[in-house]
């Protein structure tokens, strides 16, 4: 009874126990009344916006799904989708070969990240779409020898070549980093094991370096994604019927400048709103090891603290 009476007596100094089972978060008046003004200046500017006559809503409605609006778009969409894709292909083989032991493949890999990433996407799309001007004709033939094959340049490089080999050279530049850097991310014993395990290089670097390489790659290449789908604006420049372009056209035509770069505007942001999705969706599926791991230290953590 008294070694009872002890345990629960206050400690000397004055200082009372306290039963954390019923503690709780205080509230934070502070926070709480910052969202309320921050929701109220949000609010404030939307409000503002939708009854302002100046910004042409009803045209903005009129306009959204318009033919020459979605033909555009889906341009657009081709663009980004064509030349996402070439520039990652481009792009896994240039990493390759910027960390290859060959010194010719590395300095032309280092040469072509140096020059497509250090000029403007805009000035390659022009140089590509005036490529007649340099080269008239583009032919096949054998060094300082006969020509084999002869094309007229302006039927070969056309304005959706043109967007398609700019937009897919300066990705590929980009891609090519951002692989290479996902790729030294991963221990090099991996790829030691795997070659002693019998595996050629090409097996362990597809089947066992870029799978593990692709938790780094992801976040990356989504935002490259995003933005491709921006930059496919500039072909807007080589006349290439684009969402930017096509939209142009309409308000060259009834002179609804803003109402008309809204549609182009809201369209963009409902695209990248899509593409920001995808990417959490595909970066959790590749996040899942990590997540696994956790749960099984936490446990395994909280059984050690109870031992002691």
């Amino acid at each position: 009874m008294s070694d009872r009476t002890a345990s629960n007596a206050p400690p000397s100094g004055g200082a009372e126990f306290r039963d954390v089972a019923t503690a709780h978060t205080p509230f934070q008046t502070g926070r709480l009344m910052l969202w309320v003004v921050v929701i109220l200046v949000v609010a404030n500017f939307a409000w503002i916006v939708a009854n302002n006559e100046n910004f042409g809503w009803p045209v903005v409605a009129k306009y959204f799904f318009d033919p020459v609006v979605i033909s555009g778009l889906y341009v657009s969409l081709g663009l980004t989708v064509i030349g996402m894709i070439l520039g990652v292909v481009f792009g896994l083989l240039i990493a390759i070969a910027r960390m290859s032991s060959d010194r010719l493949a590395s300095s032309f890999a280092s040469l072509f990240i140096w020059f497509f990433r250090g000029t403007p996407l805009l000035v390659q799309l022009i140089f590509w779409y005036n490529m007649s001007t340099l080269f008239p004709r583009l032919s096949l033939s054998i060094p300082f020898g006969p020509t084999l094959m002869s094309w007229d340049t302006n039927s070969v490089i056309t304005p959706m070549t043109a967007a398609i080999v700019g937009l897919a050279l300066n990705e590929a530049a980009y891609m090519a980093e951002i692989i290479r850097g996902g790729l030294l991310s991963v221990d090099r014993g991996q790829s030691e094991t795997a070659q002693a395990f019998g595996m050629t290089r090409a097996r362990a670097l597809w089947r066992i370096i870029i799978p593990q390489a692709m938790r780094s790659i992801v976040p990356p290449t989504g935002n490259q994604l995003i933005s491709m789908i921006k930059a496919t604006s500039l072909v807007s420049v080589i006349a290439m019927a684009d969402l930017l372009y096509s939209v142009q056209s309409i308000y060259n035509r009834t002179f609804e400048i803003i109402p008309m770069l809204l549609v182009a505007v809201i369209w963009y942001l409902l695209i990248t709103t899509v593409l920001n999705i995808g990417q959490s969706y595909i970066e959790a599926y590749y996040g899942r090891s990590d997540r696994r791991n956790a749960g099984a230290v936490k446990p395994a953590a909280v059984t050690e603290e109870a031992s002691h």
